[in-house]
């Protein structure tokens, strides 16, 4: 059994993500180990299911400004959103998203990792091949 994570992502970003708009997931914070590379995708309020995973090309850790420069490029927000997203921050971090798969059919959370709810941030769950 492998480990991945579980992200809750606002809706319009990580529809983003699975039309190839959005490269980069932002985060003010990550998770720890940093050699899990599968990520699912729970679309928060009002889709509130799991839609699909990506895998982890990079982790990218830099200062909001530096970070910036380096993924607007594939950032799918603006530049306002970031500067807000990260005000007050003096570390940011992006997940350089590689093969983006959404899923014919969303799926519960407690039917995929037997979880009832989303987490705030991430969650460590076992990877489904």
């Amino acid at each position: 059994m492998s480990i991945a994570v579980l992200l809750s992502i606002k809706p319009e970003f990580a529809l983003a993500i699975f039309s190839g708009e959005k490269k980069f997931e932002f985060r003010k914070a990550i998770y720890r180990d940093h050699s899990v590379s599968k990520v699912y995708v729970y679309a928060s309020a009002p889709i509130s299911k799991v839609i699909g995973a990506f895998y982890v090309e990079e982790i990218i850790e830099r200062h909001p400004k530096a970070l910036w420069r380096e993924t607007n490029h594939g950032a799918g927000i603006t530049k306002e959103y970031f500067n807000k997203y990260f005000a007050n921050c003096e570390i940011g971090y992006a997940l350089k998203v590689k093969d983006a798969d959404r899923f014919e059919e969303s799926r519960d959370l407690e039917q995929m990792f037997g979880i009832r709810h989303p987490p705030q941030s991430f969650r460590y769950v076992t990877a489904h091949v």
